[in-house]
């Protein structure tokens, strides 16, 4: 068998194109003139005589979708099961031990960030690092002696007038000490 010889199992049915006289006669059932009778005219029929059309009925999608990817969710008794008392917990070991899924990289660059939730007491001391954890947890995990190594997760990137003041003030009582050194 060569490859001009073979032949598809199921034979290829062509599309009827209508308007092109024969059986049906010169109009083929789509009547005279209007756009009815002409060809791509199946479109959306929002207008329903004497009733509501079929776009009033039903409901409307609104919201918004987020540039920014969610965080990757990681509960604290998840962590009491797989690691021991003074581990050192990163997005990197959580990935290899597969209690997080591969990152994802959002629209403006970013990847997903790991955040640790509190849903059980904690017994163990654990070290976390690259992490966002909430308040509870983080309160949890610093009780048991555990530390936590702060992330920035970079959405807080606007500095606000008070911590501008404060710069602005340092700045300026340095180059006062400068002058009474001198």
């Amino acid at each position: 068998m060569q490859i001009h010889e073979l032949r598809p199992k199921i034979k290829f049915k062509k599309r009827k194109r209508v308007g092109r006289g024969g059986k049906r006669g010169t109009y083929c059932g789509r009547g005279m003139k209007g756009q009815k009778s002409r060809t791509g005219s199946g479109g959306k029929h929002i207008v329903e005589k004497g009733r509501d059309s079929w776009v009033k009925k039903f409901p409307k999608l609104g919201g918004f979708n987020s540039v920014d990817l969610k965080n990757l969710i990681i509960k604290t008794s998840d962590l009491e099961k797989v690691f021991k008392t003074g581990d050192k917990i990163d997005p990197k070991v959580l990935l290899k031990n597969k209690l997080i899924s591969k990152p994802k990289r959002s629209k403006t660059g970013r990847y997903q960030s790991v955040k640790i939730l509190k849903d059980s007491s904690i017994t163990k001391k654990f070290v976390i690092s690259g992490c966002l954890v909430s308040k509870s947890a983080k309160k949890a995990i610093e009780t048991k002696g555990g530390s936590i190594e702060s992330v920035d997760d970079g959405k807080n990137k606007k500095t606000t007038k008070a911590t501008k003041a404060t710069k602005d003030s340092k700045i300026s009582k340095t180059i006062q000490n400068k002058d009474q050194v001198k």
